[in-house]
């Protein structure tokens, strides 16, 4: 038996296929395994984004985060899961019986937007986008958010 290595371009990982081990796939032949990284991508580049995550606020756990907003995210997530949770319960409190889309706190220099993921695949999360209030137009922030936020799931 003869073995022949195959030269790849460095981008492209190869990929036995156990099925046939001959057979081989390339690395965008894969189902896509990082839709939160990918999600992560797309809040960062909306402008003015300086941070973001996708927090589960039943344990304050980011399950994705990225960005440099200039403190630690996952300190960040946990306490906003406080601020998602208290909501929750106040809304139950009031027999209020709605979704909640979004909650904006608005510092001195940045604006944090927690978007609430009400989908099947998405209950009991949170998006967490932190925009720098010199180069965000809050507005357009708002819509795109909620535009990404709908497909997010896990």
């Amino acid at each position: 038996m003869e073995i022949h290595l195959d030269h790849y371009d460095d981008d492209t990982t190869r990929i036995p296929n156990f099925a046939d081990t001959a057979e081989y796939i390339t690395e965008q032949e894969q189902p896509d395994m990082s839709t939160l990284d990918e999600a992560i991508k797309q809040l960062l580049a909306i402008e003015g984004s300086t941070g973001a995550a996708v927090v589960d606020y039943s344990s304050g756990m980011a399950l994705a985060q990225g960005g440099s907003p200039g403190f630690d995210l996952g300190v960040a997530a946990a306490g906003n899961s406080n601020v998602v949770t208290a909501k929750l319960r106040t809304m139950a409190d009031l027999s209020l019986d709605s979704d909640i889309e979004d909650i904006l706190i608005t510092l001195g220099t940045q604006y944090h937007l927690i978007n609430v993921l009400n989908s099947s695949g998405s209950k009991g999360l949170f998006v967490y986008l932190v925009l720098d209030r010199t180069f965000a137009n809050l507005a357009l922030a708002r819509h795109k958010l909620k535009n990404l936020a709908k497909d997010i799931t896990v």
